[in-house]
């Protein structure tokens, strides 16, 4: 269930009641849980899948974001009136950097000049980008007027995007989502918390880790799901927001919170392979432009966050 689903009811009317929303990468991790939201929120929820993906759903398209003609042809059947733009290359270790910004920024600009080709526009276009833009801030807590810093192409193409969306501003209500590290039920094992939870589970005697130094601000994916949901409906077209807990947790403290709840110590070998040169060490976000136009956040103690995970 939603972190929030009884939260969308004003009176008697639900939030999306009779309206549409696009979510694309809506198989993907966050997808499933963006979609849950806006359900339960009363939207009819559309999205895009992986092209090759076996698309039986109704409502699902498989496009991909680099054909052109196929995003408009997509864009133009489903006539969104809000969208959240998921789809991407999301692992800042995926080798193919080509492909990294072909379809973290190409991939964009061609869902964004569809949308601002149809005869209603949408009321909100939330971007997905990421708070690796900011790199090794020299500032201990992180807020929307840091200055990018991006360390790695990742977070080079998140950028990009975000400057390339600049052009289309004036067509399109865009809302930039800047979301620090989340994780939950269902995330990849290529990503670190999934990874130490899986270890625990399957009551693994050692496991091996990169940088035992950094520190990330970790946030639980409903919460993520939730603060998308109330960004469409505030509709703050031209800004960008951090979505983060505010609070940072070094990996070491993860791995004291996953030994509590497994009930036992692994032992740590750091792997160098593992270590990255331009490895962010600390980010922490400040989320107080998010809850001056979403209201209170749901943050979970990221214990909490660990249990579900290594319960589920």
């Amino acid at each position: 269930m939603s972190i929030s689903s009884t939260e969308p009811r004003v009176g008697k009317t639900l939030e999306g009641e009779g309206l549409r929303a696009l979510v694309t990468g809506l198989r993907g991790f966050t997808g499933e849980y963006v979609a849950r939201e806006l359900r339960d929120a009363g939207y009819r929820v559309f999205g895009t899948a992986t092209p090759g993906d076996a698309v039986a759903e109704p409502g699902v398209f498989a496009a991909d974001l680099c054909d052109r003609a196929a995003v408009a042809a997509m864009v133009e059947e489903v006539q969104p009136d809000v969208v959240v733009h998921l789809a991407g290359i999301a692992f800042v270790g995926h080798g193919d950097a080509e492909q990294i910004y072909r379809v973290n920024v190409a991939g964009t600009r061609n869902l964004l000049e569809a949308l601002a080709s149809l005869r209603k526009r949408p009321s909100a276009v939330l971007l997905a980008s990421s708070a690796n833009i900011y790199g090794n801030a020299s500032v201990p807590v992180i807020d929307e007027q840091v200055a990018p810093a991006p360390a790695n192409d990742y977070a080079v193409s998140k950028l990009a995007m975000e400057y390339m969306a600049r052009l289309w501003m004036d067509r399109l209500p865009i809302i930039v989502a800047r979301p620090f590290n989340y994780t939950g039920v269902g995330q990849s094992e290529n990503f670190l918390l999934p990874k130490i939870v899986s270890h625990f589970r399957r009551k693994a005697e050692t496991i091996e880790l990169g940088n035992l130094a950094i520190a990330r601000d970790f946030s639980d994916v409903r919460m993520v799901a939730w603060s998308y949901r109330r960004l469409l409906a505030a509709a703050p077209a031209g800004q960008a927001f951090n979505i983060c807990s505010g609070r940072s947790q070094s990996l070491a403290g993860v791995i004291d919170m996953m030994s509590e709840i497994a009930g036992y110590r692994i032992e740590v070998r750091v792997n160098p392979a593992f270590v990255r040169a331009n490895d962010v060490l600390t980010l922490t976000g400040d989320n107080a432009r998010l809850a001056g136009v979403a209201g209170a956040i749901p943050t979970r103690p990221l214990s909490e966050t660990l249990r579900w995970m290594y319960e589920g």
